[in-house]
């Protein structure tokens, strides 16, 4: 697995969006690019689905395992991988450091979008 670059980690963490592509069923084909709130938390990059585990972007993202992303102007190839609660508190508190006072902020620290949270890393 290949880490972010310094770089990355800024624009990322620096940019409100971050856009999503997993590869459709035909694992070639990029999806529908998606909006997210990407979080960076001690170096690893991570996004909740709003919908929690229906959203189909979700769904492509953990049956593919793989796709892009594009955050400030650049696409990225990329993973995705599931995560355990483990990192929940962190990423709570990233939301809440990164898009203070939002009232969408809230329903990310959901059950439904904790269930759906992904670590997103450069292939």
């Amino acid at each position: 697995m290949s880490s972010w670059s310094r770089t990355q980690l800024r624009a990322i963490a620096e940019n409100a969006d971050l856009f999503v592509s997993p590869f459709r069923e035909d694992g070639a084909t990029y999806g529908t690019p998606t909006q997210t709130w990407a979080l960076v938390v001690e170096g690893d990059v991570y996004v909740r689905a709003a919908n929690g585990q229906r959203s189909t972007w979700y769904q492509a993202a953990v049956s593919q395992k793989a796709g892009r992303v594009r955050v400030a102007g650049k696409d990225y190839e990329v993973t995705f991988e599931p995560v355990g609660s483990d990192v929940d508190t962190a990423v709570d508190a990233a939301y809440e450091e990164k898009y203070p006072g939002s009232p969408a902020v809230p329903i990310m620290r959901g059950d439904g979008p904790k269930s759906a949270t992904v670590r997103i890393s450069p292939r």
